[in-house]
């Protein structure tokens, strides 16, 4: 077993902490495929633009 970082009123100050406001709030579960759908998506759309960007100055 490792030794504790925290004192335990120094570790009872932090739950506290966390306990109220921003940090006691539920939040739903990451998820990653959706984040890296996103950032596909929009790369896709980015790309895109800039080949059509290109077509028309005719560089491509």
């Amino acid at each position: 077993m490792h030794k504790p970082r925290l004192y335990p009123e120094d570790q009872a100050r932090v739950d506290a902490v966390t306990r109220r406001g921003v940090n006691s709030v539920e939040r739903k579960p990451f998820r990653v495929w959706t984040l890296l759908g996103v950032i596909l998506v929009v790369l896709t759309i980015l790309s895109g633009i800039s080949f059509v960007i290109a077509r028309l100055e005719g560089v491509v």
